[in-house]
């Protein structure tokens, strides 16, 4: 019999925020790099994204881009010791839907698996909080010495998450058609098509408007908006973007 899956992006899906944020400051907080990298690259786009006049998707991918630059040439041990930190202090800062989804399907007996566009070092921590069966992360490679050499492998791309799918598929002989999907960007478009349940989880523009305009999507998601203490579940087709 082939196993039933469920497949959760991190950032804005189980996470509330971006982990990667959360990083970047304890890299500054322990003097890896100047704090003028936060409030000269970094900030100025955050406001933005906070206040609401720039989009999350611009925000994470500005945020990865000065991340390559920031840990380059630090030493692994660095941000291994710095993502334990992380999630030790915010990993249940986490959407109470996606936290209970999460138990919910480790007791149906589904293969649980983080597919995120965090720190590799960030899915690993995340995933052993939360008892996942695999994971895969953007992957920041290392040079001989152990340290960051500037080169990354993304996760956060929908190609990058459909190539994941298809290897965990073979590996652990899953019936897609009957499996799940959790994710809240368009980078998730392609894991939404690959599964038989897909969720949309806080969704942005950008990601509605994609579900909106592929009806084998349309017709199968399950668009879910939570806000303070309460879950919303919504029909796509009655949302309107604007």
């Amino acid at each position: 019999m082939k196993n039933i899956a469920a497949f959760f992006d991190i950032d804005g899906t189980i996470y509330r925020e971006g982990l990667i944020t959360e990083v970047f400051k304890k890299i500054i907080k322990y003097e890896l790099v100047s704090e003028n990298k936060w409030y000269n690259d970094v900030r100025p786009s955050y406001l933005k994204w906070d206040k609401r006049q720039g989009d999350y998707d611009t925000y994470l991918l500005k945020m990865v881009d000065i991340y390559v630059d920031a840990i380059k040439g630090i030493d692994k041990y660095h941000i291994d010791y710095i993502a334990k930190k992380v999630i030790e202090q915010k990993g249940d800062r986490v959407y109470t839907f996606s936290r209970e989804r999460i138990k919910w399907h480790q007791d149906q007996g589904h293969i649980v698996i983080a597919i995120s566009g965090s720190p590799y070092e960030l899915v690993r921590e995340m995933s052993k909080k939360y008892n996942m069966d695999d994971f895969k992360g953007t992957i920041y490679k290392l040079d001989g010495d152990n340290k960051y050499s500037g080169e990354v492998v993304p996760m956060w791309d929908h190609e990058s998450k459909l190539k994941s799918i298809n290897e965990f598929k073979e590996k652990y002989n899953i019936d897609l058609s009957k499996s799940y999907a959790y994710g809240d960007t368009s980078g998730d478009i392609s894991m939404f098509k690959s599964v038989g349940i897909p969720y949309a989880i806080n969704p942005t523009k950008e990601l509605l408007d994609k579900v909106k305009a592929d009806k084998d999507i349309r017709e199968k998601i399950k668009v879910i908006v939570e806000r303070k203490d309460v879950t919303y579940s919504l029909n796509v087709n009655c949302i309107e973007t604007v």
